[in-house]
């Protein structure tokens, strides 16, 4: 069909997590028009797509549509069409756009890297506006990453780049679900964070506030730990800036590789703001090359929070529609 005057004509974004897919009817300004969600079906692939298929037909209901986007946890292919791999979902080589478009005809579909989705939606609309080079960093159970350079998606050879959770900081350090050791992922997560508090939660001390948490309720949770972050809890706060340390190690030897303008920090870890990426810069600063002989980074908070994947997968789907004239 003729490709429609875009400020007139929504996409579809399709966010696809672990315990949840969200959809939104998006404007091409980044505004969410309309939202949809359903639990994640997360053992049964098929029943996944049926979940897909359903939100867009709810989102699209009345409405003009140009595109949709979803955007899925795990390895995509180049040609933005088939899932390789995605470790909490069974899909293996999975022709993700094919199936979708035989379910879904007449809308243009394109398939995306969560990660991707969420590091464009910065880019175009948060806390990336105004800069060409920007590497995102989401800090959730593990690490993802996104990195736009000179205005444009870094996605490599075969459209598996910008796996920053796995870039190796510890060798032979702790092991890794991608079976290799010593991750980022594995010093710089949520899951990471968790586990520096109950190791200082075990020390009383400064940790004594954490360990009564973890008493009371059997567990040391995310929900316990940002609460006594707020609360400015020593012990809390010394978890943090571990997390921050190893975060600002892994940003100083991407900016030797990338020199972004700006690192964007989003997840759920990031809420923590100012408190998280202090410790961030101070860390950058200590092992960045050249220190003193080279320019510096600007470090920011995500702003697009939990919006940011329904809006990237919009806005990306809307581009390569109009691009393939849709």
């Amino acid at each position: 069909m003729r490709w429609l005057d875009s400020s007139l004509v929504h996409a579809i974004g399709i966010d696809i997590g672990g315990t949840k897919i969200a959809g939104g009817l998006v404007a091409d300004d980044g505004t969410i028009v309309r939202q949809e969600r359903r639990p994640t079906p997360a053992r049964d692939g098929a029943a996944i797509i049926d979940a897909v298929v359903e939100v867009v037909e709810s989102l699209r209901d009345g409405q003009e549509v140009a595109a949709v986007g979803v955007a899925a946890p795990g390895f995509i292919d180049a040609e933005q069409s088939t899932v390789y791999y995605t470790p909490n979902i069974p899909w293996r080589s999975e022709p993700l756009r094919a199936e979708l478009s035989q379910r879904l005809p007449g809308l243009d579909i394109t398939i995306d890297n969560d990660a991707n989705a969420a590091g464009w939606a910065e880019y175009r609309f948060g806390a990336g506006r105004g800069y060409r080079d920007m590497t995102l960093l989401t800090i959730g159970t593990g690490v993802g990453g996104a990195i736009v350079t000179g205005g444009r998606l870094l996605r490599g050879g075969f459209g598996t780049a910008a796996e920053i959770g796995h870039m190796r900081v510890v060798p032979g350090g702790l092991p890794c679900g991608c079976g290799q050791r010593g991750c980022i992922e594995q010093y710089g997560s949520g899951r990471a964070l968790l586990r520096f508090a109950n190791e200082i939660a075990d020390q009383r001390g400064i940790g004594q506030a954490l360990a009564d948490a973890r008493e009371r309720s059997g567990e040391l949770d995310g929900h316990d730990l940002y609460e006594l972050i707020v609360a400015e809890d020593p012990g809390a706060l010394f978890a943090l800036r571990e997390l921050g340390g190893w975060l600002g190690q892994a940003a100083a030897s991407l900016s030797a590789v990338l020199d972004p303008q700006l690192f964007v920090f989003g997840g759920g870890v990031a809420a923590a703001g100012e408190m998280l990426l202090e410790p961030i810069r101070e860390s950058f600063r200590s092992h960045m090359p050249a220190r003193g002989f080279h320019p510096e980074p600007e470090f920011a908070a995500a702003e697009l929070v939990n919006d940011a994947g329904i809006v990237g997968a919009a806005d990306i789907a809307r581009a390569h529609a109009e691009a393939r004239g849709a």
